[in-house]
């Protein structure tokens, strides 16, 4: 028997004896039957009604489903929160980011239309600096700037709140009529981290305009007009790193981040003939945090489909990949947009596309990777809409160089697609 079965027992054993002490035994047998029915039936009510109550949840739940487009979050106890995001500081040092990052927006490069210009002037990729150090390639006019290594990379660290650099270039005024600049630059927060591009005059003293490179919006000044020309960022801000890019031709300015073109003016009156690139004011958690890396100025040129017609073939250094890398970079899209506009306009064009690399590194290993990097360019425009019967790749390694291997732009020239009639 189950103890709640030998209480019953019991029970009706006792209440039976009564006075006489004396035991009824028919009587007893037929309340222990009549009472362990009675359990059973108040037992198989209460399971029923369980039920009712689960399946009436579920139908609660469908009605409200349907109702609100949603299903009900389910609580689990003890599960885990969202990690916080860490970063690291220029020293090495991991910490807490100053704010929980937002979802990643969906670029579209495949619409970006930036080409940059083709004879390159100026190139830093901070390739073999010191950690410490100031950058080689620059001169220093306020504040404290150095070296640092941001998660394996070298970059240009703003160690003071408006510090600034210009590009250490013998000549004066060497932005020409036509010119493109480049950088990558980290922002952190969305309110006092940014940075100011300032293009200098005819004197080589005071700017005569600057942009300003924020978390959520880009803005271009004059200084003798006192002119504020706003573009917004709000619907591209994430805090991590963000690739500027800047054309100049005679007097319209074009303004990209990342793959969004923020600003288009028209007519510009200011004169350009140098620049200097300065951190942006902020709390001293973040101006500690402020650095560029991958600057570079391009003069600009006739358009490609011209130098076709002129030469059979065009070069373009816009084109881009991890080092070492047939991964093509993303800003390289605007270059690849423009080869594949360009044939779908002229259906006649048959490309192709053949890689150089510079001399850095193994002659055969050179040679492979300008293939594989010519290989890349040519899916890329199949992708994109064109077919491979209009195209072939082939890579010459280190074999034809443009410029002398000795400096970094000349490398960076070297570093080249070329498009050529078939």
């Amino acid at each position: 028997m189950k103890p709640k079965f030998n209480i019953i027992v019991f029970s009706l054993l006792f209440i039976a004896t009564g006075a006489t002490g004396q035991i009824n035994l028919n009587k007893v047998l037929k309340d222990v039957k009549k009472n362990a029915e009675k359990q059973i039936e108040q037992r198989i009510e209460r399971k029923a009604d369980k039920a009712v109550d689960k399946t009436l949840d579920k139908v609660e739940e469908s009605v409200d489903d349907a109702v609100t487009g949603k299903k009900k979050e389910e609580k689990t106890e003890g599960a885990s929160k969202p990690e916080t995001p860490t970063e690291t500081t220029p020293t090495g040092t991991t910490k807490a980011s100053d704010e929980t990052a937002a979802a990643k927006p969906t670029l579209t490069w495949a619409k970006y239309d930036f080409v940059p210009g083709t004879e390159i002037i100026f190139e830093d990729n901070l390739e073999g600096e010191q950690n410490g150090e100031f950058p080689s390639k620059w001169d220093l006019k306020e504040g404290t700037v150095e070296i640092a290594n941001l998660n394996g990379d070298n970059v240009i660290w703003f160690r003071k709140s408006d510090s600034k650099i210009i590009p250490l270039i013998k000549v004066a005024n060497y932005l020409p009529e036509e010119f493109t600049i480049e950088f990558d630059y980290q922002v952190l927060n969305n309110t006092q981290h940014h940075y100011q591009l300032h293009f200098i005059g005819v004197d080589g003293k005071r700017p005569t305009a600057w942009i300003d490179f924020g978390g959520k919006e880009l803005s271009y000044h004059t200084t003798h007009a006192n002119t504020t020309i706003s573009g917004d960022l709000n619907a591209k801000f994430t805090p991590g790193w963000k690739h500027a890019a800047i054309s100049f031709n005679k007097r319209a300015l074009k303004v990209y981040v990342d793959d969004q073109r923020v600003l288009n003016i028209p007519n510009i009156n200011e004169s350009f003939k140098s620049f200097s690139i300065k951190s942006g004011l902020g709390t001293s958690a973040t101006e500690a945090k402020s650095t560029i890396k991958n600057v570079r100025i391009a003069k600009g040129a006739v358009p490609l489909y011209d130098k076709f017609l002129t030469n059979g073939k065009f070069v373009t250094t816009g084109i881009k990949f991890d080092v070492a890398k047939a991964t093509i970079k993303p800003e390289s899209m605007g270059t690849i947009n423009y080869v594949v506009k360009m044939m779908t306009e002229h259906p006649e064009l048959k490309f192709s596309a053949e890689g150089h690399t510079d001399s850095d590194g193994d002659t055969a290993a050179n040679q492979k990777l300008s293939e594989a990097r010519a290989k890349s360019v040519l899916d890329a425009m199949v992708k994109a809409g064109i077919s491979a019967s209009r195209l072939t790749s082939k890579g010459h390694g280190e074999s034809k160089p443009m410029n002398s291997n000795d400096t970094p732009e000349g490398k960076a020239q070297n570093r080249r697609v070329e498009f050529v009639k078939q």
